[in-house]
């Protein structure tokens, strides 16, 4: 039986804004898209401290996680990008206290600025077993 691509959209978070879907679905791998610190009503959060965005965009990818069949202890990979490297001791006590006992592999890259002014964007890919609530939308 041959595996089919999932898109996983969901109404807990605001509308893509682009040409992607909040996560992708693939068998028992979900890869989910890069999440900013956008509230699920679609306002922004670039305006706010980085703890608040840290906040708000790990929320997010826990959101698109759940919608695919997921949770925090099924992520295998973290990816993210932050601008200004000093923020990283922040990030990652932020970033523990949110997934707590899991301990994905992980990846924090500076970079010199990001889409809408925001300060943070992860990203990530997990594996989630069993039935999920994802959208079976490309066959």
């Amino acid at each position: 039986m041959r595996a089919h691509v999932n898109l996983v959209t969901t109404n807990e978070l605001a509308p893509p804004g682009g040409h992607y879907s909040h996560a992708v679905r693939f068998g028992d791998l979900v890869f989910v898209s890069g999440q900013l610190g956008i509230r699920p009503n679609g306002s922004h959060t670039a305006h706010l401290p980085f703890e608040d965005q840290v906040r708000q965009a790990l929320e997010n990818l826990l959101t698109a996680l759940r919608s695919a069949g997921g949770t925090a202890a099924d992520v295998l990979k973290v990816s993210a990008y932050i601008v200004d490297v000093e923020r990283w001791p922040r990030f990652n006590a932020l970033y523990a206290e949110v997934m707590g006992n899991a301990r994905p592999a992980r990846t924090v890259v500076p970079v010199a600025q990001l889409h809408y002014g925001y300060l943070i964007e992860v990203d990530a890919i997990a594996v989630c077993r069993g039935d999920s609530r994802q959208q079976d939308l490309l066959r």
